[in-house]
């Protein structure tokens, strides 16, 4: 799967989350591109990626500082 995620680094928080199935990679490509572009003109710095992952629970694994505050990924002890 492959996952857009529009992320908001000042307030911690994700404003924009989408899955896509691999089969539609130049779709997900296509969001992106015109995300950024709306967020470059309207002067807003936000991190726009795109993520793959077996599944949305392998990513938030993999890419915690996305769905989890701060406090919460202190709070979680290491493997």
């Amino acid at each position: 799967m492959i996952f857009l995620i529009e992320y908001n680094r000042g307030e911690g928080r994700i404003v924009n989350f989408r899955a896509f199935e691999d089969s539609e990679r130049r779709n997900a490509e296509d969001s992106r591109l015109e995300i950024e572009l709306n967020l470059n003109r309207a002067g807003v710095d936000h991190e726009v990626v795109l993520l793959e992952a077996a599944s949305e629970e392998a990513l938030r694994r993999t890419h915690r500082r996305y769905f989890e505050d701060l406090k919460q990924l202190c709070e979680t002890p290491l493997p």
